[in-house]
């Protein structure tokens, strides 16, 4: 899980909303995460390389999740005055919208396990085609570059409806 770590932490920072990193750190929230895969590592089933990366994800969208109600339930909260407040939406919300990140996800949960994983892989987790290809058992970077191509493809096709 050693290696995993600051792809987790830079994926995490970047999905952590603004109003929530003062509650919880990321690395709190990473190591909350792999706690949380170490304690189901039994019920985990690695269905196809680079699943436990994928599961790790998953856990950490959920913990993500978690913060966010904790934040808007905790007592004696008052929302500070609009002249006080900067507004600022999240890094990722700021490069593409509530609307079109949402469509994002429903559509990346629309492809195919390997799509997903390799999309995954390149673009929110920032790894290098030989990286990819290392995790994914291809037999070179360039079928990774390939297999990201395609998913990347796949994902416009199904943000456009299809």
């Amino acid at each position: 899980m050693g290696r995993f770590l600051p792809v987790l932490r830079h994926w995490g920072h970047s999905r952590l909303p603004q109003g929530v990193r003062g509650l919880i750190d990321t690395d709190d929230l990473v190591q909350i995460s792999l706690v949380r895969a170490l304690d189901r590592l039994g019920d985990f089933e690695p269905r196809y390389p680079g699943a436990l990366l994928a599961y790790l994800r998953r856990i950490m969208v959920n913990q993500i999740r978690d913060q966010i109600r904790r934040a808007k339930a905790r007592p004696g909260r008052e929302e500070l005055d609009e002249e006080l407040s900067s507004g600022l939406p999240t890094p990722l919300d700021e490069l593409v919208g509530r609307e079109t990140l949402e469509a994002y996800d429903r559509a990346l949960a629309a492809l195919p396990e390997h799509y997903q994983q390799a999309f995954l892989l390149r673009v929110e987790f920032g790894m290098t085609y030989e990286q990819i290809a290392e995790a994914m058992d291809k037999t070179s970077p360039n079928a990774a570059r390939l297999v990201v191509v395609r998913a990347i493809t796949r994902l416009a096709r199904e943000m456009k409806g299809g």
